[in-house]
């Protein structure tokens, strides 16, 4: 692209990316934290503390510096306020000026970038509330299947190239099968959730191409595996299980976002086959 040879102006975007993803972040806080409660988004409008449900004032939830400022603890009653909080600002911040970069460097299309961004927001509330409570709502997927399915037909009419819906579609079904088949063979293992989600990740990176689906597909097994020995290694866990498997799918899924094509293209050569 041209414009990364204009300095001023990446670094605004990047810049704005990173100030936006934070703001986002202090949102999907409240998301994580509602919506498996079963308490409204926009009732009370206001966010407010847990403990003695003062409603929280716009300088007192200020991403990251506001936390920082308060010493970590409720202005009201001195309750401390989880290092999560700044920490899931900081993840939506950062994983803005990722997708941002991602698309200044070549990665994709610009056009993938409202999904993406979308995305960065889904895969922070998805992985949070499946590690708390090892759920992945229908109500956040579905607004997300909505969305993404627009969004790529939408980048499809930017790019004019239909031809990567309709691979989107079968990646996804593709997926969705072999998640559904893995739930069969291996009870307990995934659960509808997972399967739904392996849906939504097959459009995402079955628009990008094959590279990044069959790459982002198999590395979240990598990266479960990983996770589930150092876990079992550290007795937070025993060989039945207890693991959420869709933060692995997630980070398996970004990096064929960012890196699937060129681990791809490597592979063909070491093996001799590019």
């Amino acid at each position: 692209m041209s414009i990364v040879n204009d300095t001023p102006t990446v670094v605004l975007l990047l810049v704005a990316s990173l100030v936006i993803g934070c703001i986002f972040g202090s949102f999907l806080n409240v998301v994580i934290w509602r919506v498996p409660n079963h308490i409204s988004l926009v009732n009370p409008k206001r966010s407010f503390c847990p403990n003695c449900e003062a409603p929280i004032a716009w300088y007192d939830n200020i991403p990251i510096i506001s936390w920082l400022v308060l010493g970590a603890k409720c202005r009201h009653c001195k309750e401390p306020i989880a290092v999560r909080y700044p920490i899931v600002e900081a993840l939506g911040g950062l994983s803005f000026l990722a997708v941002t970069l991602g698309a200044l460097f070549g990665a994709y299309s610009p056009w993938i970038l409202p999904e993406l961004y979308v995305f960065a927001a889904v895969s922070i509330v998805i992985a949070y509330i499946d590690l708390d409570h090892h759920l992945i709502l229908n109500v956040v997927l579905l607004p997300t299947l909505i969305a993404t399915l627009a969004l790529l037909a939408l980048a499809s009419l930017g790019t004019n190239e239909w031809n990567r819906l309709g691979r989107a579609v079968i990646c996804a079904i593709v997926l969705g099968a072999f998640y559904l088949l893995l739930s069969i063979i291996w009870k307990g293992g995934m659960g509808d959730g997972d399967i739904k989600l392996a849906f939504i990740l097959g459009l995402i990176t079955g628009w990008l191409g094959w590279s990044q689906f069959i790459i982002g597909a198999f590395a979240a097994f990598f990266i479960g595996g990983f996770l589930s020995l150092v876990l079992i290694i550290g007795k937070k866990v025993d060989m039945h299980g207890g693991i959420p498997f869709g933060p692995s799918m997630l980070l398996g899924i970004w990096l064929g976002i960012f890196v699937g094509a060129p681990i791809a293209t490597l592979y063909l050569q070491v093996t001799g086959l590019a």
